[in-house]
């Protein structure tokens, strides 16, 4: 009996705890227009060392530019790419490349956004 209630309290911490962190659901591509500032990013949610970042990322009529990206002491922009919203993620076209990105939407607010790219890492973005 007692082997049973411990697995069954396993399962309900394992179906809760999934239900917590559950992506939002994109539903158009309008939810995320507007020029974001992209303030840090992490590998990983537990990563304590955040990475400062400065690029400033503008979704506008299905196209995104990425501004003010830092490469070796200097900074680029980069031309605007297609995106769009697929199976409520949004999916970025790669610059010159028939692939794309794509991230999930963990958070978003009037001010904030958190996005988590396809291989884990998170993008912690401040409304402009």
């Amino acid at each position: 009996m007692k082997k049973l209630n411990i697995a069954t309290l396993f399962l309900l911490t394992f179906v809760f705890t999934g239900v917590v962190s559950a992506d939002i659901t994109l539903k158009s591509a309008t939810e995320v227009e507007g020029t974001w500032k992209l303030e840090s990013s992490k590998n990983s949610l537990n990563d304590k060392d955040a990475v400062k970042r400065e690029d400033t990322w503008i979704f506008k009529d299905g196209k995104v530019t990425i501004l003010h990206i830092p490469r070796d002491g200097k900074y680029y922009d980069q031309p605007p790419v297609n995106y769009e919203i697929e199976d409520g993620k949004l999916k970025i076209a790669l610059l010159g490349n028939s692939r794309f990105d794509i991230f999930s939407l963990i958070e978003i607010a009037d001010k904030n956004m958190t996005l988590k790219g396809k291989f884990g890492g998170y993008y912690y973005f401040i409304k402009k």
